[in-house]
């Protein structure tokens, strides 16, 4: 089947002897180079080629003006709105946020050749009556904004005049100026012959100038379209070419050229829903491989349509390393970059700088981007890693420039380049990127990293770019107005690939797709909210207002996705339809209507197949960890084992092997982090250094009433000292860390409190507080020396009683430190409690053999409880406990305590995970 551009060559070559002095306009630049490669490889002779446009670029040579950027026409309507006499105006930062919107409203204005005083007078009318109020007089508010209505044409005009004093003008300007210039055109070009190519909808100043040139020259126009969707009244793909056919007087009675029947041939049609848009783009990666299989050329006519242009990137990922050639029509989105991101990060770092400096988990996040470790590598040291392990260590929750200048002299360059003391102004600013772009641009060249200096040069061009705004335009000198304008840029610029247009597996997006034609078509993202789009209202013009006007809406739009989506499966013979099954808010609701519509045509019916395809789920089994004790692990446990157990890596042991394997033998421990917040251990190193300094000045001494008055003054500097201690540079002066603090010092003033009931009642004195024991265990079966060790809380006398105790100031329960079972003791982690004070009490009789001692916990979080004692117990539940440890106690739990250290020190048992 002949492709349409191939209809029109074949067309043009039979009509004209002489092509030199034609002029053809198509929709798109890449419809133009195709339409030049047909006619080379059509002609039978040496010809001269017509001369060839797309519609902006002929627009563009009628009205004499350049189309400006989307940021010169930014920087000039606020040019023009500051220059307005009303009211309080918006700085560049918050206009920046509307003015895009009334970018595209002038536009739209101007492309539909709108009467613009008519409209704006419209327009402040229906704001006046929006904003009525019971009040005679209106309050200043209201009167700026109605003001700001009523000076909309004046608006409009002071920035049309202002871009064409540069010879710029934006697209609906271009337009407007190109319809008023029209006929001194028409007059300087009688003798070329203009033939329009492939259009459909047009906005009425197109239409005005399509109409003139065809009324007033020699001229053709061919449309692209199929007679099954033109001849039926009411199917949207043919709305447009029906609405020319009725309204343009050039077209009365003639047929329409290049409107013929392909869409009822026969077609290979499947419809196929995947969860997902990354499934989407791995399902089109096996699809391409499945084709190249069937056949190794048809790869070579054959297009990916992305319906949501997002999914580029996976699409890419996705292709298979065995098809060796692709083209992409489309550009590569610049906020998809690392650039962008670092870029964006930059701003916002010094952007959300405050009074107290830079926030840490800011900087560790700039600091750990790909591009700052390339910038801050050499000579083989990280500095970026050098910078976030001092934060980490000193504690930094915000970071000032003077705890960045103590890092050292040898860090200064860098950190003056990427952290500024004082506040900088938008030039400034842009010469640090500048800074940062020329040493990347080093790097790369040195890494042969051709895809990253690809990067490098756009964002260069940018940013040069922005410094002459800067330069020339006053109010975009702060760097929030400078980052409103970055992030605009970023998401509406694209990095071009080049490729070769004629060859392999084309990409594209669905306005790329015009005109041309492929046997095979991949469609992506067919999902209502993307194909078609649905409505928006990104506009000022109220949809009434849009609808009085002949402006487009969303039904017109509609109409537009309508057309491009069955023009692809008009010449198609393989067409497979890919939609997201899974509707979501951000990636387009349910399959697409077009997709119910496509479904709905009995003509078509017979051609389509319909599948849901899925991943394929292999589902992980949870297979339980087992590590072989080998040789080199052995001496891990040996040096451990001499180093010495402590009950606390000996309750991990209890709880999962796993665990004592990886932090206790391989040191595995949690990574260094920032404690923005006071977090547990902290707490409770606080609490547990607090209680040995009150309480070492009396040692072995009957505690008196007078002396907990006294450590009860000195509870808030010790307290205060030990945050310094332990939280580094912590600031505890507010928030929750100043929550903390206090918590701490009402723990330590409840159990001094609780402390002088008991003194009040009992002698108490104190014979220990954090004491280091030790001692050696003989272990039968095992080969090699074994220690015990821990630190006791404390040791005193109650009433004669020996007291082992140690401090939690997490919750701890009663049931946690009684035990019926000598085995639980060993094999359950619920009695990791009671078996860490027997362990306290095994060493404590090494060293002070006893007849009877008690050991007990003290739980800060549960301290009207009191001392809870350990225990044994006939039975669960029971009431009759024995709270006395004796050499009785320490025999039976020393065995059992043997059992566990020879488990864990022979080789034939494994380390094998426990479910925790």
């Amino acid at each position: 089947m002949k492709s349409f551009l191939q209809q029109v060559v074949d067309d043009l070559l039979k009509t004209y002897d002489s092509l030199d002095d034609l002029i053809l306009v198509l929709p798109s630049k890449r419809a133009g180079t195709i339409l030049r490669t047909t006619m080379a490889n059509t002609a039978d002779k040496t010809i001269f080629s017509p001369k060839i446009y797309s519609i902006e670029d002929f627009v563009e040579q009628i009205s004499s003006l350049q189309s400006a950027s989307n940021m010169e026409q930014l920087f000039t309507l606020y040019k023009a709105y500051s220059s307005m006499e009303y009211g309080e105006k918006d700085n560049f930062y918050t206009f920046s946020k509307w003015g895009q919107t009334l970018l595209q409203d002038f536009n739209e204005i101007d492309r539909y050749l709108i009467d613009t005083k008519d409209i704006f007078s419209y327009l402040a009318n229906i704001q006046e009556i929006n904003h009525w109020a019971l009040q005679k007089e209106k309050s200043e508010i209201i009167t700026n904004y109605i003001k700001f209505w009523n000076n909309l044409e004046p608006l409009y005009k002071a920035f049309n005049d202002l871009l064409k004093a540069q010879k710029l003008g934006h697209q609906g300007l271009i337009y407007r100026t190109a319809c008023e210039e029209l006929k001194g055109y028409i007059d300087n070009n009688k003798n070329y012959t203009h033939i329009f190519i492939g259009f459909n909808a047009l906005n009425t100043a197109e239409s005005y100038i399509i109409q003139e040139i065809l009324g007033k020259t020699k001229a053709d126009v061919f449309w692209d379209g199929d007679t099954y969707f033109v001849e039926d009244p009411i199917h949207d793909a043919g709305y447009f070419i029906r609405q020319h056919l009725n309204s343009w007087p050039w077209l009365k009675g003639k047929a329409l050229k290049g409107v013929e029947s392909n869409y009822l041939s026969q077609k290979r049609i499947k419809i196929i829903g995947v969860p997902k848009n990354v499934s989407q783009a791995k399902y089109v990666g096996n699809l391409l491989v499945q084709l190249k299989n069937e056949d190794n050329n048809i790869l070579k006519n054959t297009a990916i349509v992305l319906g949501d242009e997002t999914l580029l990137n996976p699409v890419l990922n996705s292709i298979p390393p065995e098809l060796d050639t692709v083209n992409i029509t489309m550009g590569y989105p610049l906020k998809s970059t690392p650039l962008a991101s670092l870029f964006s990060q930059y701003l916002s770092l010094h952007i959300k700088k405050d009074s107290q400096g830079w926030y840490f988990q800011q900087v560790l996040d700039f600091l750990s981007h790909p591009y700052i470790q390339i910038l801050c590598t050499e000579n083989q040291q990280n500095k970026a890693n050098l910078i976030s392990e001092a934060i980490r260590t000193k504690n930094w929750a915000f970071i000032t420039s003077d705890n960045l200048s103590s890092l050292g002299e040898e860090n200064e360059d860098l950190l003056s380049l990427l952290f500024f003391r004082e506040e900088v102004t938008g030039k400034v600013f842009l010469d640090k990127c500048h800074q940062i772009i020329q040493i990347l641009r080093d790097r790369f060249a040195q890494a042969k990293d051709s895809l990253g200096l690809e990067y490098l040069y756009k964002f260069y061009s940018m940013f040069n770019q922005l410094q002459d705004m800067v330069e020339q335009y006053s109010f975009v000198n702060d760097l929030k107005s400078l980052e409103s304008l970055y992030l605009e840029i970023v998401r509406n610029e694209t990095l071009d690939f080049q490729g070769e247009p004629l060859e392999g597996l084309q990409i594209m997006g669905m306005l790329e797709s015009r005109v041309l034609d492929f046997e095979t078509v991949i469609l992506t993202s067919v999902n209502e909210g993307i194909l078609p789009s649905g409505k928006s209202n990104n506009s000022f013009i109220p949809f009434d207002l849009k609808k009085y006007y002949k402006l487009p809406t969303y039904k017109e739009k509609d109409a537009v996705y309508t057309y491009h989506f069955y023009r692809l499966l008009q010449r198609a013979k393989n067409i497979y339809l890919l939609y997201n099954t899974e509707p979501d808010v951000l990636e387009g609701g349910e399959k697409s209507r077009l997709l119910t519509q496509l479904l709905t045509d009995e003509n078509k019916l017979a051609d389509i197949t319909e599948i849901i395809a899925a991943p394929e789920i292999t589902p992980s089994i949870k297979m339980l960890q087992t590590i072989s004790k080998d040789e080199s692990l052995m001496e891990m446990i040996r040096a451990h084992a001499k180093k010495g157990f402590s009950p606390t890596s000996l309750s991990n042991y209890i709880r999962n092997p796993i665990d004592f394997y990886k932090r206790n033998l391989l040191g595995i421990d949690d990574i260094l982090e920032v404690e923005e917040t006071v977090a547990n251990n902290t707490f409770g190193t606080i609490v547990h250094d607090t209680l040995e300094d009150l309480y070492k000045p009396y040692l072995n001494t009957y505690l008196e009433v007078s002396m907990l008055r006294e450590m009860k003054k000195n509870v808030r500097p010790l307290v205060l000292g030990h945050f310094a201690k332990s939280f580094a540079d912590g600031d505890i002066s507010r928030g929750k860390n100043l929550i903390a603090y206090n918590v701490v010092v009402r723990y330590v003033e409840n159990f001094l409190k609780m402390e002088l009931a008991e003194v009040e009642r009992h002698q108490i004195r104190i014979l220990g507080v954090e004491e280091t024991l030790r001692m050696n265990i003989n272990v039968p079966g095992l080969d090699f020396p074994v220690a015990l060790k821990g630190k006791l809380d404390r040791i005193d006398e109650k009433d004669g009683v020996l007291r082992i105790i140690d401090y939690k100031t997490g919750n701890v329960t009663s049931s946690q430190v009684e035990i019926v079972d000598w085995e639980d003791a060993i094999g359950d982690y619920n009695y990791s409690k009671a078996f860490q004070l027997l362990c306290y009490a095994i060493m404590y009789n090494n060293s002070k053999p006893i007849d009877s001692i008690e050991a007990g916990i003290i739980s800060f979080k549960n301290l009207s409880s009191g001392l809870l004692k350990f225990a044994t117990k006939e039975k669960k539940g029971s009431r009759n406990k024995d709270n006395s440890i004796t050499q009785d106690t320490i025999a039976q739990f020393m065995e059992s305590l043997k059992t566990l250290i020879f488990e864990i020190g022979n080789p034939e048992i494994p380390f094998t995970e426990k479910e925790v």
